[in-house]
């Protein structure tokens, strides 16, 4: 579970979150929506301890990212927009450090990493280096190294770009089963129509403010339209065209 209270960041006199309120449960997949430069990144960097938070609280599984992080760490798996990183390691040694930061180790880790790898097709590319890899194959490892440590919440920015329509559907099928668990998705995305069918709650956000979240049906009733393009169009729409 996470919660953001009355959450903001500024960068100077910029404001990118404006006292944003949201709360992702557990058992459901939230998809977060909004136009380029709403402010969702940087929501995901504050939840995450990547950025600091201006002013407001966030909770995850109850412990404050800002003065609990290693405890509130220890509670998500997060796979950031761009996997782009530790290109210069073969993805077995990479994934094995992350497992041994999280206290795995041996035949655990190791059978973790095979069925994780095997599911996502990359089992045979372990001994390679992630900086020989596609953007769709790193995308891989990145989902992966999120889920080696069994978190209870998974935290995915834009996680389906790059990835090849079998690929897709397997992340979906991942994160259905970890809510089926128990636990907590939050992912943003610009496919309207993936948010559409995956998730149970959606969270649209329009320059750094909250316009709305619910379910599909409940953003229905705030609108004339009977999909979420429409919806989304109509609700993030700058005042002047309204």
């Amino acid at each position: 579970m996470i919660e953001l209270t009355n959450v903001t960041k500024r960068y100077g006199q910029k404001v990118a979150v404006d006292d944003l309120s949201l709360t992702i449960k557990d058992g459901e997949i939230l998809g977060l929506i909004g136009p380029n430069g709403a402010g969702k990144s940087t929501t995901l960097k504050m939840i995450t301890g990547l950025t600091d938070i201006t002013k407001g609280t966030i909770l995850v599984d109850g412990y404050n990212i800002a003065t609990q992080p290693l405890e509130a760490k220890q509670c998500f798996g997060f796979v950031m927009d761009s996997p782009d990183m530790f290109l210069q390691l073969k993805a077995i040694d990479f994934l094995t450090y992350v497992g041994n930061i999280y206290g795995y180790s041996g035949m655990e880790l190791k059978s973790k990493i095979l069925d994780y790898a095997h599911r996502l097709e990359i089992d045979n590319n372990l001994n390679q280096y992630i900086g020989t890899f596609s953007h769709g194959m790193r995308q891989k490892i990145m989902v992966l190294s999120a889920l080696i440590h069994e978190p209870k919440t998974l935290i995915l920015d834009e996680p389906m770009t790059g990835l090849d329509p079998k690929s897709q559907f397997t992340i979906k099928e991942l994160m259905h089963e970890h809510v089926k668990s128990g636990h907590a998705v939050l992912f943003s995305t610009h496919v309207l129509d993936t948010a559409e069918k995956l998730c149970d709650r959606i969270a649209i956000i329009n320059e750094g403010k909250l316009v709305c979240c619910g379910t599909l049906e409940e953003l229905k009733s705030k609108t004339k339209d009977n999909n979420l393009e429409d919806i989304f169009l109509e609700l993030t729409a700058n005042e002047e065209n309204k």
